[in-house]
């Protein structure tokens, strides 16, 4: 579910206390996808989570590898000068876990190899004894293609790697992980809650999970995986009716128009930006997803009736729980007839524009709600996916993906005639904005040429509901160009740190 509405004294929601979820694994094992995955769900649900990351820490704070002592990672006998480093960033991360539980956080992820029984049992204990309830989370992989994966694309693009060659950087970090195979535990101790994970997602064993919480939690890690795939996102054609929600009206001739660009736009970029990684764009499916409502689901046809041999494997599956929000009453209404026949619902709205639901209306709240299976949906596949989609439901999504909160979510602005790339990555999200029509669904400002994103050309009023970005002037927005900076600039501040 969405994030609720409601808030509490402590902070803390459903009745689950301070969680602390304690991540054990060899190095390449997923570990730091599944926590950032996991985080970023949790927040969506309004669950207040932070990941403390062992080697982000020791990154920041004694550098990369290269200015570590010789002995840092090795097995055995360590140097006193090594053994005071350790302990400095053990000791530093425990305090940032206790710092977010006592300003008021919920879950903590700690992300860390936890590889010895006696060191990962003396930590538990220690939160147990504070009223923390602990969780163990083992990511376990014996699939070599995943491993290697994830060393090339994860770890050796870390500072501890910068300036290597690639091929000696992937050879070293398997020597990393032949050392700590040498030591390492696995959990078998049945005293503390566990999760334990085989190759992402694969299979799936839980002991002594307990409460609302902690089952959405494993829940969510059931339908995660780590594998490449790449997620468009782009919107509807221009309909013959645009202002009507209960009218559901075909495409107009500039929609279909569109429909073709969009076809044409999105197998030229996936195929260059497959090409570019390495695989080829033939042998892998694009699956399409859109609504049952016409313009949407008619947008798709091109990937379908083109004749080309080139064009790629296409499934398209229609989803009623993409359906744009419900405008009520205001269905149909100019704002100013809004401000007008309802004074009261309409400060309402502009003061929240999130929760705020119009008379026999969906609020945003109610939309995230509605879309919570789409999300499971999204974790779970595995394809090449394109959303064709309504703004409103494209806006929640986006949110989803890129961690923004609730309350910015209708101030999205997404354009048609804008394709947004989107690929997830272990830190998060990267993402790239491109721009492919000019027609219909966009104004074009003629002083300087310039297109303006977002902005409907022969503006439609009628649509302000479900376009409040768009037809809202003076609130702070967000461009899909914004939002591909945005995510990008995250993933850069934590792969640096």
């Amino acid at each position: 579910m969405a994030a609720p509405l409601y808030t509490t004294a402590s902070g803390l929601l459903f009745h689950a206390g301070k969680i602390l979820i304690l991540t054990v694994g060899l190095p390449a094992r997923g570990k730091t996808h599944i926590s950032r995955a996991l985080e970023r769900y949790l927040r969506w649900m309004g669950v207040k989570t932070h990941v403390v990351s062992l080697g982000d820490y020791r990154r920041k704070t004694l550098g990369g590898a290269q200015k570590l002592p010789p002995d840092y990672f090795s097995i055995g006998e360590k140097s006193p000068e090594t053994l005071a480093l350790r302990k400095k960033v053990s000791d530093g991360c425990e305090n940032m876990i206790w710092e977010f539980f006592e300003g008021g956080g919920q879950v903590v992820i700690y992300d860390a190899n936890n590889g010895l029984r006696k060191n990962r049992q003396a930590l538990a204990e220690k939160f147990d004894k504070l009223g923390i309830h602990v969780i163990m989370l083992e990511s376990i992989c014996d699939n070599k293609e995943i491993i290697e994966t994830n060393i090339r694309n994860v770890k050796i693009s870390s500072p501890d790697y910068r300036g290597w060659d690639q091929d000696k950087a992937v050879e070293d970090y398997y020597g990393r992980i032949r050392l700590r195979e040498q030591a390492y535990e696995t959990i078998e101790e049945t005293e503390w809650p566990y999760i334990r994970i085989f190759n992402v997602g694969e299979k799936i064993m839980v002991n002594k999970i307990r409460g609302y919480l902690q089952s959405r939690i494993v829940f969510f890690l059931m339908n995660i995986h780590n594998r490449f795939r790449m997620i468009y996102f782009a919107r509807s054609g221009q309909s013959l009716i645009e202002h009507s929600y209960k009218a559901d009206s075909d495409l107009s001739p500039a929609g279909w128009e569109y429909s073709e660009r969009l076809k044409e736009a999105v197998l030229e970029r996936r195929a260059k930006s497959l090409e570019q990684r390495g695989y080829d764009p033939k042998e892998r499916r694009l699956v399409i997803w859109t609504s049952t409502r016409r313009r949407a689901h008619h947008t798709a046809w091109p990937f379908l009736t083109s004749a080309r041999e080139s064009s790629p494997r296409v499934k398209v599956i229609e989803k009623p729980q993409m359906c744009e929000i419900n405008p009520g009453v205001w269905d149909g209404l100019t704002p100013d007839q809004a401000r007008k026949f309802y004074p009261e619902e309409w400060a309402r709205f502009v003061k929240d524009p999130y929760a705020f639901r119009a008379p026999r209306a969906e609020s945003y709240h109610d939309l995230s709600v509605r879309l919570e299976p789409i999300l499971i949906e999204l974790e779970r596949e595995k394809e090449d996916l394109l959303i064709i989609g309504h703004s409103s439901v494209i806006r929640c999504l986006l949110a989803y993906l890129i961690g923004l909160p609730a309350s910015e979510i209708p101030a999205i602005e997404v354009a048609r005639g804008d394709l947004l790339e989107v690929v997830p990555t272990s830190y998060g999200v990267h993402s790239q904005a491109f721009h492919f029509w000019d027609g219909p669904g966009r104004r074009v400002d003629t002083a300087d040429g310039e297109v303006e994103l977002g902005h409907l050309s022969n503006r439609d009023e009628n649509n302000f509901y479900e376009n409040y970005a768009e037809d809202t002037k003076g609130k702070k927005k967000f461009t899909t160009s914004d939002l591909a900076a945005h995510c990008n600039g995250v993933e850069q501040r934590v792969t640096e740190s």
